[in-house]
């Protein structure tokens, strides 16, 4: 789900970027976050996966594939984040989803008998599920592609914000504003998806752009503080309280930790009876400002290993052929164009001695 703050943001701290403004930037990617996107928007036209000979899901495996290749062609040092375990207050969130998902899959099933194709691929895509086997061959395919990925020990965007902080990555990548929270200086949404996208229930196309949103800047218009913000999450909803405090949106809690800016005073006044049974609003403030990091991980950009990936894709899940090697091509041009360290010669390291 995510936190829903998007109707406080002023538009002035959100930049519409380029790729090419991301060129030599590493940028840390929520890599559920950026799996789940490539599931729903690639699609057959009754809104069915694409899948291989044996009927595994391979739309995650194409997007990752192809969409990374783009962003590296542009330069940018991308690097994937996996979610670990979940904190224990999320359980509520992840049972909504489970229900969701099981509600979804009854009426694509509906729609498809009674021929609502537009209907069918809508639900289809809300029924889009990520197992563990595919997050693996994902970080396989990484692994082939010569691209860094992180085993975050819990959320992934927590992480990614950390990579971000510390500044072995310039920016986090994902779609939901919980970066933000979680203290990202810099957040880039729309990343993988950028290009052109129909609308939902609509026979309309639009281009999406990637968008910048700078933590400081951010917090600097609304007059806040980064805990107020996630005090703002707090009463809108995030994933570890998804109802959040009834009646109240994103205006009326930016009024709320305005009026009283002790955030641990506020969330001590709300009604226990609005959260989760055992879930303390404190504690999910505390958890997105010292959520479990690690340090365990090298951010490494590695020449492609085209046989691992033509086995990976071509053999194992039925891919064209050629479509592959002609994106591999494209994978080692980029590589040596913008990843590739050169090699000092020996006359030139006596120079500069």
């Amino acid at each position: 789900m995510g936190v829903n703050i998007r109707e406080i943001i002023p538009p002035q701290a959100i930049q519409t970027i380029s790729l090419d403004a991301l060129r030599g930037q590493v940028v840390a990617i929520d890599g559920y976050n950026a799996l789940y996107q490539f599931l729903a928007a690639i699609r057959q036209p009754d809104g069915t996966p694409l899948m291989d000979s044996r009927g595994r899901i391979t739309s995650h495996l194409s997007g990752l594939f192809y969409r990374t290749i783009n962003l590296m062609e542009h330069g940018i040092k991308v690097a994937y984040v996996f979610d670990g375990k979940p904190p224990e207050f999320k359980k509520m969130e992840i049972e909504r989803r489970r229900k969701v998902k099981s509600e979804a899959v009854k009426k694509y099933e509906e729609a498809v008998k009674r021929g609502d194709m537009e209907a069918a691929k809508r639900y289809a895509q809300m029924a889009s599920r990520l197992t563990e086997d595919m997050v693996e061959e994902a970080k396989k395919l990484l692994d082939a592609m010569g691209v860094p990925w992180v085993q975050a020990p819990a959320e992934g965007e927590a992480q990614a914000a950390y990579m971000a902080r510390k500044g072995d990555a310039w920016a986090a990548a994902s779609q939901d504003y919980d970066s933000l929270l979680f203290g990202a200086p810099r957040l880039v949404r729309n990343l993988t998806i950028t290009g052109r996208r129909k609308l939902p229930k609509k026979d309309v196309y639009v281009e999406v752009k990637p968008e910048l949103i700078e933590l400081d800047k951010l917090l600097k218009l609304l007059g806040i503080t980064r805990e107020q913000l996630i005090a703002i999450g707090i009463l809108v909803g995030t994933d570890y309280n998804p109802d959040g405090v009834r009646g109240i949106g994103p205006k009326t809690a930016l009024k709320m930790v305005k009026a009283q800016p002790d955030v641990r005073k506020l969330l001590r006044s709300l009604p226990k009876h609005e959260f989760p049974e055992g879930v303390d609003p404190e504690k999910i403030l505390e958890y997105f400002l010292n959520p479990p990091v690690t340090d365990d991980y090298k951010l490494e950009w590695r020449e492609p290993d085209e046989k691992a990936i033509y086995e990976l894709l071509v053999v194992e899940h039925d891919f064209s052929p050629e479509r592959v090697k002609n994106a591999i091509q494209r994978l080692k041009k980029a590589y040596r164009e913008h990843f590739k360290t050169k090699q000092l010669g020996l006359d030139m390291w006596f120079r500069r001695k």
